[in-house]
């Protein structure tokens, strides 16, 4: 009788345990489903916010590739793009679009009144399109700085970048490359020689646009997010000046810095103001360009190379021959590719049209350097100054200075000594009385063997013998 009754206690027990298991097991899951629940209430929707209000250039893919690394980098969950854009540089509006489709994270773009041209390309690339009222998409036909519409090659390849876009997106590929020929009809779309630019309601019924909103907040109603946080992209001052300094006008400016400053310092002796004004200009070209990812180390080099093949044409070479012309080449080589984002000499066709604006933007500014400095230099060796850069000694005749015509003329292919140095312009001495004279290249010093070689403007024109 114990023997069955210690049985029972013993079963009965087991049962316990068992319960108490089964217990514990139900209260862990039931609490780790609760913390998820819990947790996923109240996570909070991080969004990154990127403003696109101005000329598609190389200030706004500075910015965009700051916004997409950050986003990337801290984990965002959408990229938000707010744009209302005229329009710009269609290899910036490439670079943009490629970084948006090669995006980890969901790119969405709300248009606040205007994605044209490359405004168009941008939104297309994005996950979703969202418009206010009275916005519009389209009109993306390749235009030249005067607003006409360039060869068929460029609408060719904006064509095709519009087209494989739309069909990376599911979107209909033929109205979008009809934003940028008016040649294309897309029937029930367009029938007429025009290119396509949407409304709102027109971009919802031919599915480029999600919804018309009335802004950002609006957006995630219809998203159903109710918790969600906007991070706006911080511009520091360093980005500021790099956004400056990247601006077409102010490179200009900066390669007219370089080139005339060059030009100044080889007009005179030793290192002086004009050099170390190039050289600051030229940090201040390449700088931000190389941290842009535009220059790569060989395009530095071969603008070194080419001041190198300058300076051996002008001190060491007579005439202007080989040297002077390479020289050259790989000066102006270097400042165009330094604005061109190519890899190697491999280009496309928007970065040829960047190249053809880039060869324009360094031919008009160094001629304008080269014609200052030029003016510079005459205004500066030509009279007096509180530097005292021309001669204020007077020029007596006792002591063999002579202006006669006659004089000059019968010093023709005679030999004689520098009297000063000739920055171009300064004395010489032949038989005993100085003259005006200018050196036919380059800077010669003082005390060094001269030959006469032409007369012109009252002074002797001169080489180092």
């Amino acid at each position: 009788m114990q023997k069955h009754v210690r049985k029972f206690l013993k079963d009965e027990k087991k049962k316990i345990h068992k319960f108490y298991i089964l217990f514990f097991f139900l209260f862990v899951l039931s609490y780790s489903g609760l913390s998820q629940d819990t947790i996923k209430d109240t996570t909070i929707y991080r969004v990154y916010q990127l403003n696109i209000h101005e000329e598609i250039a190389p200030p706004v893919w500075h910015l965009t590739q700051k916004a997409f690394k950050e986003a990337h980098n801290q984990k965002f969950d959408l990229v938000l793009i707010h744009m209302n854009t005229y329009g710009g540089m269609v290899d910036m509006a490439d670079s943009i679009r490629t970084a948006i489709l090669h995006s980890k994270i969901p790119v969405y773009v709300l248009i606040d009144n205007n994605a044209a041209s490359a405004g168009a390309l941008i939104s297309i690339a994005c996950d979703s399109i969202y418009m206010v009222p009275g916005a519009n998409i389209g009109a993306a036909t390749v235009v030249n700085q005067e607003g006409k519409a360039m060869p068929d090659k460029y609408q060719s390849y904006m064509r095709s970048m519009m087209r494989s876009t739309a069909e990376a997106k599911g979107r209909n590929p033929e109205i979008a490359q009809a934003m940028v020929d008016p040649r294309i009809v897309v029937e029930g779309v367009i029938d007429s020689s025009m290119v396509i630019t949407f409304t709102p309601s027109e971009a919802i019924e031919n599915k480029f646009c999600e919804a018309q909103v009335e802004g950002i907040s609006d957006i995630f109603d219809r998203l159903c997010i109710e918790d969600y946080e906007i991070s706006q992209q911080e511009i520091k001052a360093t980005d500021k000046l790099i956004r400056i300094l990247i601006n077409p006008m102010v490179s200009g400016v900066l390669i007219m810095l370089i080139v005339g400053g060059l030009y100044f310092e080889l007009q005179s002796p030793g290192i002086g103001f004009p050099l170390g004004a190039s050289i600051i200009a030229a940090l201040l070209y390449f700088a931000p360009l190389y941290i842009e990812g535009l220059v790569e180390n060989w395009e530095i080099i071969i603008f070194f190379l080419g001041i190198v093949l300058l300076a051996i044409e002008i001190f060491v070479v007579p005439g202007f021959g080989v040297f002077g012309v390479s020289g050259i080449a790989l000066v102006v080589a270097s400042l165009s590719l330094a604005m061109v984002d190519n890899v190697g000499f491999n280009f496309m066709l928007p970065q040829v049209n960047s190249l053809i604006a880039a060869l324009l933007i360094v031919g008009i500014s160094s001629v304008l350097g080269l014609i200052l400095a030029f003016y510079l230099s005459k205004k500066l060796f030509a009279k007096q100054s509180i530097f005292h850069l021309a001669l204020d000694a007077t020029q007596k005749r006792e002591l063999g200075f002579s202006t006669e015509v006659k004089t000059y003329t019968k010093a023709l292919h005679k030999e004689g000594i520098t009297h000063t140095d000739l920055r171009p312009a300064g004395k010489i001495i032949i038989d005993g009385k100085v003259y005006d004279a200018t050196s036919s290249f380059g800077y010669i010093e003082k005390g060094n063997a001269i030959e006469v070689i032409a007369y012109e403007n009252a002074q002797l024109i001169v080489k180092k013998k």
